[in-house]
């Protein structure tokens, strides 16, 4: 999306605490092949093969409303069928949890009356989830939105589109307020969109591109600003930080959402993958930055000791 391209650009020229290093870049594009690209639901230990399409595509908005910040000490974790999950894999077990414990979580009508209660006991798991209250008020609007303005149908929703992804991702941030992801640097807005983003490259991978996902112009979508991307990349040396932002993410010092240094470290991962894919296409290799962003998000949960720590900053935008 241009719009995110070219705002983020500007922090990435003002950047102070956050550098990307273009011969890692050529180091990594090297090595890069087609066969590394899949989407990182594929990467999942959960099925959910099961469940019809509408279901599917209504899972994905669920998923993605309240799909932020699991960090924390300890990690929010939960149980099911006898496996303990956590982050990403630990919301989608919880959906398929209360699914299977007959709520309805993905009828829009059940979430925009849940109650505090009945949310905790979905989430239920060894503490509570970070930032529980701002994700129960969130599922309550956007459901409470999807039925005022779409009749509950998320699939009316998407028809709105025109199978068009840009047109997409603006109808999404536009309607739900908690997907407007921007941040003001040096006087200038910076649009982010990650979890917009994410719904929409999701719908568009889960489906293989038909169906639902049957969008145009998805390769104008970019990277996914969150915190796992620049641990992925910071891990492969293509980003890097100074000395006292070094020490602040190593030693897990949380830090401001909109400030300085977070913002630059979300703006110098988007175009880190940017440069990742001009160097791709130089060599004829055309991948998308979703399919590069898939790649980097699931080197992140090899959770090796070779691995950067990642930011911490508490936010419902990632």
């Amino acid at each position: 999306m241009l719009k995110v391209l070219e705002t983020t650009r500007i922090a990435v020229e003002k950047s102070k605490y956050v550098k990307i290093n273009r011969k890692k870049i050529a180091e990594f594009v090297k090595s890069f092949h087609h066969s590394n690209i899949s989407h990182w639901l594929s990467g999942s230990p959960l099925n959910f093969s099961h469940l019809s399409t509408e279901d599917k595509l209504n899972l994905l908005l669920v998923f993605n409303s309240t799909s932020f910040c699991y960090w924390g000490d300890p990690k929010w974790t939960i149980e099911y069928k006898g496996e303990k999950y956590d982050g990403s894999w630990a919301m989608i077990a919880a959906i398929m949890r209360a699914l299977e414990n007959g709520k309805s979580i993905l009828n829009a009508k059940y979430r925009a009356n849940i109650s505090r209660a009945e949310y905790q006991e979905i989430l239920k798991g060894n503490v509570e989830i970070p930032l529980f209250e701002e994700r129960w008020r969130i599922t309550k609007e956007v459901a409470s939105i999807l039925l005022e303005k779409h009749n509950g149908n998320f699939v009316q929703f998407v028809s709105k589109a025109n199978g068009n992804a840009m047109q997409f991702l603006e109808l999404i941030f536009q309607s739900f307020p908690s997907f407007n992801d921007t941040s003001i640097f040096y006087g200038k807005k910076i649009h982010f969109y990650k979890r917009a983003q994410l719904l929409v490259s999701d719908i568009y991978q889960l489906f293989g591109g038909k169906n639902y996902g049957n969008l145009t112009n998805v390769n104008q979508l970019t990277a996914c600003a969150d915190y796992k991307l620049p641990q992925s990349l910071r891990t492969l040396g293509i980003i890097s930080y100074t000395k006292s932002l070094t020490e602040k993410v190593d030693n897990k010092i949380p830090l401001i959402h909109s400030g300085q240094e977070e913002v630059e470290i979300r703006a110098n991962t988007i175009w880190a993958v940017e440069f990742i894919r001009q160097e791709l296409e130089k060599i004829g290799k055309q991948i998308m930055p979703i399919g590069i962003n898939d790649h980097l998000w699931l080197i992140g949960q090899d959770k090796s000791k070779h691995s950067k720590p990642y930011h911490r900053t508490l936010t419902t935008a990632y």
